[in-house]
């Protein structure tokens, strides 16, 4: 069957489209479109509380060119995903009846640990033949999240409410790797001790925007190459290396970067340095392992198209 599954978060709202079949090895997604727009629902959030009016219209407009899409594919079931941002917001009633009146189907809020657990189950394509246990790390807008598992599926996660645009908007550009944001970030990440073992991981796996960028500019790409970027291994040395270039670009080399979306070009640095003291509380945590850190273009959004799929089951 036709799914489409869109994943809302605090940066980006994002949709899949993808025929789905389910066997024995579960639901497999063959790709029939993918399309991801920056509308910043999480503008402000942070600091008031609320959606503010204009991403709100951002977001409503991107939601209403989704549902031309959804139409002229003719998909059967929509399944809409909201993320850290509407956790937070106090007018999220509004977001929730305005795309329920656009797409005919309600935004779930869904919580930390199940978004955890739809980021392991999209990005577990990369796994292959992989044994034993691996580190799904979704770094978004508003939160980050960690869990463990197998082949089995997730056995341990936890959501952070860290992010690229929250980090950014709390302590501003010059002021991300300020003593005040290194300790937010630093204790923030010491709360995984004891909810999420990392002691048997083999190896890291990094979806999301952020992660995704900096691994093109670990591999020197010239332009945004999902076939390139998707599986790329990297060494915690060439990621040291990508975030540290990225900090040190100005705004204009930013946006000059070919595979550089515009709408991250503002949050991107905040997302390096989270990332920096997330390998950082990785080496510490597994007594400096040598992990690899594999590139996953595979994430919660085909976690959501295809848990589309097993609903109609």
């Amino acid at each position: 069957m036709r799914v489409a599954g869109i994943d809302c978060g605090t940066n980006s709202i994002r949709l899949l489209i993808a025929d789905a079949t389910t066997g024995e090895s579960g639901t497999q997604l063959n790709d029939v479109l993918r399309t991801m727009k920056i509308v910043r629902l999480g503008q402000g959030v942070d600091a008031t509380g609320a959606f503010a009016p204009e991403a709100l219209e951002r977001t409503f407009a991107a939601a209403k060119e989704y549902k031309k899409l959804c139409d002229e594919h003719q998909v059967e079931a929509i399944r809409f995903v909201a993320t850290s941002a509407a956790r937070d917001a106090s007018n999220r009633e509004l977001f929730i009846s305005t795309i329920t009146s656009i797409l005919g189907v309600e935004p779930e809020v869904i919580s930390g640990d199940e978004e955890a657990s739809l980021s392991f189950a999209g990005a577990a394509s990369v796994l292959g033949a992989q044994q034993g246990q691996a580190l799904v790390i979704d770094l978004g807008g508003g939160s980050t999240e960690f869990v463990v598992g197998d082949a089995s599926g997730p056995l341990a996660a936890k959501s952070l409410d860290m992010g690229c645009v929250r980090v950014t908007e709390r302590f501003h550009l010059d002021g991300l790797r300020s003593p005040q944001s290194l300790a937010f970030i630093d204790s923030t990440l010491g709360t995984l001790a004891g909810a999420v073992d990392l002691s048997q991981v083999k190896q890291v796996i990094m979806v999301a925007g952020t992660f995704t960028t900096l691994t093109a500019q670990a591999l020197g790409l010239k332009e945004y190459q999902s076939e390139a970027i998707h599986g790329a291994r990297l060494s915690f040395d060439q990621m040291r290396q990508a975030t540290a270039s990225m900090l040190s670009y100005s705004r204009e080399q930013r946006l000059a970067l070919g595979f550089m979306h515009p709408g991250r070009v503002d949050v991107i640095q905040a997302g390096a340095v989270i990332v920096e003291r997330i390998l950082k509380y990785l080496e510490e945590a597994t007594g400096s392992k040598d992990l690899v850190l594999v590139a996953s273009e595979h994430d919660i959004l085909d976690g959501i198209a295809a848990s589309a799929a097993d609903r109609t089951q």
